[in-house]
């Protein structure tokens, strides 16, 4: 038996020091090999320049996979959630989400004019003679709202619109909760089967999701590296003083959400910590809604319940628009001051206004931020040409504003399940991912004896 042992762990060792380079990877925290990517990819997109577009496919793939898992995601995670509360206290997270989306982008817009003022982005710099660009229009009004019901749910599903999907996925799961509510045995026990289906979905789309996420340092190194090498450092400094605006203004705005986490007795600290991981992805990717797989998996850290964030973030997503606000404020007194015009209090006015207000029906139009700084522009009575200067940086304040607008989501969501009974779990030692609604069924006497 003595000899026995050391051949044991001689043979543990070798296979122990022998681990293969993909279990190494995985080992790694996503959040360090994001930032190699990003680090690399500015890099190689600045040694290499234009040219470095070859891997674009690489950064497409990403974005398609994310983009991929949307729809899916939106439409089980919202039945599962909407299922596993009541109507009444739905009527209450969906009313809290709507104010506060709005408070904080008037915030938002407010903090990009004011900063914009005080540094006067873009005196002195000339207006090229042939710089135009064809204006934007956003959707009316009455086709956003009839647009809210689909007349097709799969047609919905495949063309992406998430207002469309949301609105199907609260009826079934409303009509689900009164089916799970239903005195007759027959529907009730239907009801079970439906939400274990629903609920195996759900782990379904988050297996995926970890999959993908494995990937992501990859495409976020392919995009970075293509915007810098088609944008070049030599083209940033003409408007250096805009991106600097805008990047500071949204820094206020963070500030500003730390202050409300506060406000709400939430750990900022951890908040963060959570909260990085999708806010980079939204950085690298530009895209809300194609953020929110990763958006989702942070609120579920931070201890938030399905009830809340399968509601709050993918509206969130679609009408909240903190760092496009930040960005329309700044841009349109950057628009000002290369045409020679001093704006008025009214027109300053007019301009928040129209942000404020527009960001809920062009959020999940393609170039929404393009769309609402048109109609800041045509508002406030400024010519339409200057509005090309700033579609030449727009990748680059995308990538800010997009980081601010997951940030204000995910702020939203936790503060809103803070608000709502038995919708946060202990934030200081939340269930793993996917567990959420398990640890909250099992274990309220668990917890207090801890």
């Amino acid at each position: 038996m003595a000899g026995s042992s050391p051949s044991r762990t001689g043979a543990e060792e070798p296979t122990a020091s022998r681990r293969s380079p993909w279990r190494w990877y995985l080992d790694v925290p996503l959040i360090w090999k994001l930032a190699v990517a990003l680090v690399l990819g500015v890099v190689a997109g600045l040694v290499v320049g234009p040219p470095i577009a070859v891997v674009q496919p690489l950064g497409d793939i990403f974005l398609r996979l994310l983009t991929m898992l949307v729809m899916p995601l939106i439409l089980l995670t919202l039945i599962a959630g909407v299922a596993s509360v009541s109507p009444k206290t739905l009527g209450r997270i969906g009313g809290k989400a709507f104010v506060y989306y709005l408070v904080t982008t008037a915030f938002a817009m407010t903090i990009g004019i004011g900063v914009a003022l005080l540094v006067s982005p873009g005196a002195g710099l000339s207006l090229p003679g042939d710089a135009e660009v064809d204006e934007e229009t956003a959707p009316p009004l009455a086709e956003v709202l009839t647009g809210i019901v689909p007349d097709n749910i799969f047609s919905a599903l495949a063309e992406g619109e998430v207002l469309a999907v949301m609105f199907f996925a609260l009826a079934v799961g409303v009509a689900l909760a009164f089916m799970q509510d239903s005195t007759d045995d027959h529907l009730a026990g239907l009801a079970m089967h439906l939400r274990r289906f629903v609920d195996g979905g759900v782990e379904l789309v988050f297996l995926v999701i970890r999959g993908v996420l494995q990937y992501s340092p990859i495409g976020v190194f392919a995009l970075i590296a293509v915007v810098v090498g088609e944008t070049g450092a030599d083209a940033l400094l003409p408007l250096a003083s805009l991106t600097g605006v805008v990047y500071g203004s949204i820094i206020l705005q963070i500030v500003v959400y730390a202050l409300i986490l506060l406000l709400f007795r939430a750990p900022v600290g951890r908040f963060f910590r959570e909260a990085k991981e999708p806010m980079l992805t939204g950085f690298v990717t530009r895209s809300s809604s194609g953020t929110l797989p990763v958006t989702i998996r942070a609120a579920e850290r931070l201890g938030v319940r399905k009830g809340v964030y399968s509601f709050t973030l993918p509206l969130g997503a679609t009408i909240n628009m903190d760092g496009t606000a930040i960005y329309v404020g700044a841009a349109t007194v950057f628009i000002a001051n290369v045409t020679g015009t001093q704006l008025t209090l009214t027109q300053l006015a007019t301009v928040a206004a129209v942000g404020v207000l527009a960001s809920v029906g062009t959020a999940g139009v393609p170039g929404a931020g393009l769309i609402m700084l048109t109609m800041a522009v045509t508002a406030a009575g400024l010519p339409m040409a200057p509005v090309a200067l700033v579609a030449g940086i727009d990748a680059i304040l995308d990538m800010g504003r997009t980081l601010c607008n997951v940030a204000g989501d995910l702020t939203g969501t936790r503060i809103i399940a803070k608000s709502e009974p038995g919708m946060l779990v202990d934030p200081d030692a939340p269930p793993e991912v996917g567990e959420v609604d398990e640890a909250d069924e099992a274990g309220t006497g668990q917890s207090g004896a801890g």
